[in-house]
């Protein structure tokens, strides 16, 4: 078996320019790899940056956006121009053919006027060359496998006609109807009742399962993460601060901010009293006095070392490690960069 990630993000760094002209500095030096097989939940408050990572990956950003890397690499595939920026040409032939995306608003992102089976056959004949007669039994296989029910009416049916949980079913079909190595499922259970989204996330569970599926679980949820994934990557403010198993999360995340997390996740309260909410607030990103470390102005340990000196990655273990100068736990560790 290779050692060859699926995915190695190293030193992603993300721009968009405004109307008015100026640059946000919306992701810094974002790196992390994930394996064949592999479930991976990228973790952090609304606004810190996940979903546009996600975009980034999927080479689905606008024109406005720039964005840079010291590697990218797809099963060891560099899909970097000779200018550390993103092969757009390298990114459409993978996109859609083997790497699938979930987005999290289901209902807006599937064809409005185009009905399921339309939707699926058009999947299966860019990526997979079926047509006719076999693109429909494959379409209606999908319908089938992702737990839809009565397959030949929902084939016919447009996303109105759907309910929330049946439209994500839909777009887990579309996003691997095409055999995709990698999964990108992007708050795949917003809007959906409880009942659902546990229906939702054993559906892309199983398939990952089943395809042996390197998967990108993107959620706010912190509890979810830790039931549905084997690592956690933690990231705040366009910034990645923790990597760690999952099995390790409550007793050794180190960082402030992942602790701060974990006590404003309502499993981890005994009471409704005990439950905080994390300090402060986001960061604006279009500032040009941001500092080195963008939680060091929520976080009650932070220093001038903080603000002024992009702390270093340390490897706490095999498998956990973390960017911060006052890590909550001491321990012994020895510091490294992990995107060199």
């Amino acid at each position: 078996m290779s050692n060859t990630p699926m995915l190695e993000v190293d030193a992603l760094s993300l721009r968009f320019r405004t109307p008015s002209g100026a640059w946000i500095n919306v992701l810094d030096k974002v790196s992390f790899s994930l394996q064949a097989g592999e479930t991976l939940g990228l973790v952090g408050e609304s606004g810190s940056g996940k979903s546009v990572t996600a975009l980034a990956l999927a080479g689905l950003l606008d024109a406005r956006a720039r964005a840079q890397a010291r590697r990218l690499r797809f099963q060891g595939r560099e899909l970097l121009d000779s200018q550390g920026t993103p092969d757009i040409a390298a990114w459409q032939e993978l996109r859609g053919r083997r790497i699938g995306f979930v987005f999290q608003s289901p209902r807006r992102a599937l064809h409005p006027v185009r009905t399921v089976g339309d939707q699926l056959q058009k999947v299966l004949r860019v990526h997979l060359g079926l047509k006719g007669a076999a693109a429909r039994q494959k379409a209606l296989a999908w319908i089938e496998r992702v737990g839809l029910g009565d397959p030949a009416r929902r084939f016919d049916a447009y996303a109105h006609e759907l309910s929330g949980g049946q439209c994500q079913r839909v777009m887990i079909a579309l996003a691997l109807a095409g055999d995709p190595e990698l999964l990108i499922a992007d708050e795949p259970t917003t809007g959906l009742d409880v009942s659902t989204q546990a229906l939702v996330l054993d559906l892309i569970a199983g398939l990952a399962r089943e395809r042996r599926l390197a998967t990108l679980l993107i959620t706010h949820d912190l509890a979810l993460a830790a039931q549905r994934c084997e690592r956690i990557a933690v990231m705040h403010a366009g910034q990645l601060v923790e990597t760690l198993p999952s099995a390790e999360l409550r007793e050794g995340a180190a960082h402030p901010y992942t602790r701060q997390l974990l006590r404003a996740t309502p499993q981890s309260a005994a009471t409704l009293d005990a439950l905080r909410s994390v300090d402060g607030a986001l960061p604006d990103l279009s500032r040009t006095d941001l500092p080195a470390c963008r939680f060091a102005e929520r976080c009650g340990q932070a220093d001038a070392r903080c603000r002024s000196q992009e702390p270093p990655w340390t490897r706490t273990g095999a498998r956990h490690a973390l960017a911060c100068w006052h890590p909550v736990h001491a321990f012994p560790s020895s510091t490294l960069a992990l995107a060199a």
